[in-house]
This record gives C-alpha cells, sequence and structure tokens, in this order.
C-alpha cells in the first residue's frame, strides 16, 4: 500500500494477502465492535498491551477500556509493513492516525498511532499499541484553560 493511500483498516484489509490482511482484518472487525469476528484473528492466549503499559487478555476488555476514553474511536490506516521470518511467523506494523470523540463529545483527528502485531500460525499472538492520544489530550486541555 503507498503510504499516501488512507483508508479504514476494512478497505485496507482487502487491498492485501497473508499477515497484512489478517491485521487490518481485526482491526476492523474490532472497529466495528464485531468480537466474534475479531475472535477469529487471535490466538486463546493472545496478548494485547496498550499505551500505559495497560495489558488485555480479553477483546471484550479492550472495548470496556477503550469505552473510558474515547466516546468513539477510528483509525485511517495510512501504511501497513510487514516482516516475516523463515519459520513462518510474521510482524506487521500498522501506522496512521486516529478520530473520534472524547469522552465529552469534543472532536479529534489527526492523532499518530502505530499497532506491531505479532502473528505465529496465522494468528495475532499479540499486539502493542502506541499512540499520542494523552498528548493531544494534554494539549485540548492547554488550549481550553487559557
Amino acid at each position: 500500500m503507498s503510504s499516501e493511500a488512507i483508508v479504514s483498516p476494512a478497505l485496507a484489509a482487502g487491498r492485501h494477502k497473508g499477515p497484512r490482511a489478517l491485521a487490518l482484518g481485526y482491526l476492523a472487525a474490532m472497529e466495528r465492535r464485531d468480537l466474534d469476528a475479531a475472535r477469529a484473528f487471535v490466538t486463546e492466549d493472545a496478548d494485547f498491551i496498550f499505551p500505559g503499559g495497560a495489558r488485555r487478555r480479553d477483546l471484550a476488555a479492550i472495548v470496556a477500556g477503550s469505552s473510558g476514553r474515547y466516546r468513539s474511536i477510528a483509525k485511517h490506516v495510512e501504511r501497513c509493513d510487514l516482516c516475516e521470518a523463515p519459520d513462518g511467523s510474521a510482524v506487521v506494523y500498522v501506522l496512521g492516525s486516529l478520530y473520534g470523540q472524547w469522552p465529552d463529545g469534543a472532536a479529534f483527528s489527526g492523532i499518530r498511532f502505530v499497532d506491531r502485531f505479532e502473528l505465529v500460525g496465522g494468528l495475532i499472538r499479540r499486539q502493542e499499541v502506541w499512540n499520542d492520544s494523552a498528548e493531544a489530550r494534554l494539549a485540548a486541555q492547554i488550549i481550553s484553560n487559557c
């Protein structure tokens, strides 16, 4: 995918095959809050690590954890990189920006994110998430207090 293309995870998944499509398909299912579909992409013992070191082992816990941070959240995918190992495992990096609403209803967009997926046996074993949402919220609070 060109780094110039900015699309939803669902559209991005349709442009790829293999590990990239799997990671993007998972993100699309989670964005729709279709946990049954998302479970088909992950191992039973998958580990999910979020900003601040928050760990989740269950997809419902991921949704519950984000509900206190965002009223709504979605992703624009700008790039998807793949590193494959000789043993068949793979690491997929998905980069882009977040948009949505904070719990108070204020809109946000353009917040950078990186999702790193470890895939083994054709399933996601680990996801690590990095984003600038805390910095964006802090900047918004500073501006609103001026």
